[in-house]
């Protein structure tokens, strides 16, 4: 959170649930709740062409059960009570996307379960857009 902070960007996170389990995941993680929008029906995940599917979330290269030396880090914060209650939502990839206003700077879709965007492409992204001026 630091360094989006000093480059004058704001995190935020949609996550594929409720907001009572998306509160459960902030407190675990923790992450600012301001910060975390939950998105039950997946919308925004389909209008930013995210993947979704059994093939993706097992079976892909990309995948985390294709890198089980990453299994452990990847649930370390997970929690059966954060799960979405439409459990299809598990399916659900997820990405990393980079917007000044409705520019979009920067984009990275999740190609499998564990696949995540190189942090130093986002904050890169994110030290290239103005700070807000006070």
């Amino acid at each position: 959170m630091a360094e989006f902070d000093s480059a004058g960007a704001k995190l935020i996170a949609i996550g594929v649930g409720t907001p009572e389990k998306a509160r459960i995941l902030a407190d675990r993680l923790p992450f600012p709740m301001d910060s975390l929008y939950a998105d039950p029906e997946r919308k925004a995940y389909s209008v930013l062409g995210l993947y979704h599917g059994l093939g993706r979330t097992l079976f892909s290269p990309a995948s985390i059960y294709s890198r089980l030396d990453y299994i452990k880090k990847a649930t370390e914060n997970y929690t059966l009570e954060g799960t979405p209650a439409d459990l299809t939502g598990v399916l659900q990839q997820g990405g990393m996307f980079v917007f000044r206003g409705k520019e979009l700077l920067y984009s990275w879709r999740d190609q499998g379960t564990g696949d995540h965007a190189p942090l130093d492409d986002v904050h890169s992204a994110c030290r290239k857009i103005p700070s807000r001026l006070t």
